[in-house]
């Protein structure tokens, strides 16, 4: 059941491993790149109760000795002073460039670390093994490294390809359902940009992909993460095509921002509600039909997941301020934004051409179902 993806980025190509068991197999799969027999791991509190030992284990049974750094969980990890202690740790370490640096966890693990190698000695290598449904098939995949500002998400960072991923399906069975919904959404948003018959099999699958169906799950990773690879591969620094990953993530960052990036809202799930609302936008421009945003939205909350304003807890702020907020977005171009709309399911594509007025009415009209 074990799938591999290849990524082609010129100079710089790699293997994306899709299965369970990956995490045991980490020795022999880390070995062939390794200069010398040590790695060092950085990882977080609830990755490491759960699956360090493992890690440290199979490494040691293929001769490879190693050393971690254990950071908090949370997207707050994401940040300067975490970025500055993990960099320490680094060259603490005497991290040297023919050696691989190990990010394992979730996506600001995967984030924050790869960013930590893409600056240390100007740039070492390092392995992504993600642990969250999220990051196997979104942020471990294509080289986006970063940390948070208090201006807005990811607006500090490198493109900065790993060496090799390792996305351990079986690990996905660890996950609260909460953060397993939460990478769903990423999930989702894959077939609602390019993939219309992907999205149909996820309608009829996702049931079993919640439940645990491990050959519907290394199913929904590998297709998602081989659409992904398709997208780095003819625009690896986002200069045109890559913007189209963003579906729904110019509503996503700005609920994000509005909520401190913190549990109240997790990536995954801003990313769901996004794509309710990129889908209401286009339909309200006459892009799409009436009906693809409900079809949208009904998959979403069959599945259990946030669609609407509404169900964020806790106050927001008003649209107008929500619509300042997107303007921090990266996705700003020449001041103006760019949104990835849809022309229906599987057909996504990149604008600025968005009047502010409709913006500003799907936003206050989700704010006042509150």
């Amino acid at each position: 059941m074990i799938e591999t993806v290849h990524v082609n980025v010129p100079g710089r190509s790699y293997d994306v491993i899709i299965g369970p068991g990956l995490l045991t197999q980490g020795g022999p799969r880390i070995a062939p790149f390794l200069s010398r027999p040590r790695v060092v791991i950085v990882t977080e509190e609830n990755v490491a109760a759960l699956h360090l030992a493992a890690l440290k284990t199979a490494l040691a049974d293929s001769g490879i000795s190693s050393e971690a750094l254990v950071l908090p969980a949370g997207e707050g990890t994401k940040s300067w002073p975490f970025l500055e202690q993990t960099v320490e740790f680094l060259l603490t370490q005497k991290v040297e460039r023919g050696d691989i640096v190990i990010a394992f966890g979730g996506g600001v693990i995967g984030d924050l670390v790869g960013f930590a190698a893409a600056t240390v000695r100007r740039g070492v290598r390092f392995v992504q093994i993600p642990t969250s449904l999220l990051a196997q098939v979104d942020s471990s995949v294509g080289g986006k490294t970063g940390i948070n500002s208090p201006i807005g998400k990811n607006l500090i960072g490198a493109f900065h390809q790993p060496t090799l991923v390792l996305a351990d399906t079986a690990l996905l069975g660890t996950l609260t359902p909460r953060d397993f919904l939460s990478g769903y959404g990423e999930v989702v948003k894959y077939g609602l940009l390019g993939d219309a018959n992907f999205f149909e099999t996820l309608e009829e699958e996702g049931a079993a992909i919640a439940a645990g169906d491990m050959a519907a799950r290394v199913r929904a990773v590998t297709r998602s993460v081989q659409m992904k690879a398709d997208i780095v591969e003819r625009d690896e620094t986002e200069q045109g095509d890559r913007a189209l990953l963003n579906l729904g993530h110019t509503f996503c960052h700005a609920l994000e921002a509005a909520t401190g990036f913190g549990d109240r809202l997790l990536h995954g799930e801003g990313v769901s509600i996004g794509c309710a609302l990129a889908f209401e936008l286009s339909a309200r421009l006459g892009l799409c039909s009436q009906e693809d945003p409900s079809r949208v939205r009904t998959h979403l909350k069959a599945m259990g997941m946030k669609t609407d304003l509404a169900d964020i807890d806790g106050d927001l702020p008003d649209a107008a301020a929500l619509l300042a907020l997107m303007g921090q977005d990266k996705k700003v171009v020449d001041g103006k934004l760019r949104f990835i709309l849809a022309r229906g399911i599987g057909d996504a594509f990149i604008t600025s051409d968005v009047p502010a007025d409709v913006v500003l009415s799907v936003l206050r009209d989700g704010l006042a179902l509150r």
